[in-house]
């Protein structure tokens, strides 16, 4: 198995990504966490962010789906991986995240989870679990040691 995660790197797969601009709740929930603390990384290759601005397109339009991935650019971790590979899961394993936020039951089965242990430690749950069991202040001290100062960061900015 690679280097361990780091807990406070998350990956939303690209329909998590549409729902939080176009429908919000609990996608939007979830998403608030990580743009609320900046000691907490979205990580995204450019295929996710691909995905995700063509999925937007096809609900909304073109304009909205080029603005959404700008400000994804713009506030992601950017990472690499080969080509063919799944978006969401190789952004994951190559940005070393912990968490990955889907709706696909495929990825959350029991199945998956014994296909990916030898090669990826990651928590994958949809983004209601997510936003439901995010404990900031315990996660701030496994990372940085100190005491939680809470949200420093305005997730609508």
């Amino acid at each position: 198995m690679a280097e361990q995660p780091n807990p406070a790197r998350i990956v939303a797969d690209a329909e998590v990504l549409a729902a939080d601009l176009l429908v919000g709740g609990d996608a939007r929930d979830a998403l608030d966490h990580v743009r609320s603390h900046s000691w907490v990384d979205l990580v995204a290759s450019d295929p996710l962010l691909e995905r995700t601005e063509r999925l937007v397109s096809r609900l909304g339009d073109s304009e909205l789906a080029a603005d959404h991935r700008e400000r994804l650019e713009a506030d992601r971790v950017a990472v690499d991986h080969p080509a063919g590979d799944h978006p969401a899961l190789a952004s994951a394993y190559q940005g070393r995240a912990a968490h990955l936020l889907s709706y696909d039951e495929g990825l959350r089965s029991a199945k998956a989870g014994l296909t990916l242990r030898p090669r990826i430690s990651v928590s994958v749950r949809p983004p209601d679990a997510f936003a439901r069991l995010f404990d900031p202040a315990s996660l701030y001290a496994a990372v940085d040691g100190g005491e939680y100062p809470g949200p420093d960061r305005d997730p609508r900015a």
